[in-house]
């Protein structure tokens, strides 16, 4: 499995996850007693957002930090590649 599905379907999981968690939600409002959501529902939509925001956190994060090491190495490149050029 490549790094990139692994990615995917995190992030569908996730997305997933917030649906579910959503129309449990907005379900228990129609389910008896009228107008109470269950806390064990709450407690669920707590658990899918906590996920979802796992998720998309780490995946935002590591991003960062690829771009920014990828950034360093290239500035560190062309600093070495002037100063071979000065001394030649």
């Amino acid at each position: 499995m490549t790094k990139e599905r692994k990615s995917t379907i995190a992030v569908i999981s996730a997305c997933v996850m917030l649906i579910f968690g959503i129309l449990l939600t907005t379900i228990g409002f129609f389910v008896k007693p009228l107008g109470e959501v269950s806390d064990s529902v709450l407690w669920i939509l707590g658990q899918a957002l906590i996920y979802a925001g796992s998720i998309f956190g780490i995946a935002t994060y590591t991003k960062g930090v690829i771009r920014e090491q990828v950034s360093d190495l290239e500035e560190r490149y062309r600093k070495k590649g002037a100063s071979d050029e000065t001394e030649a």
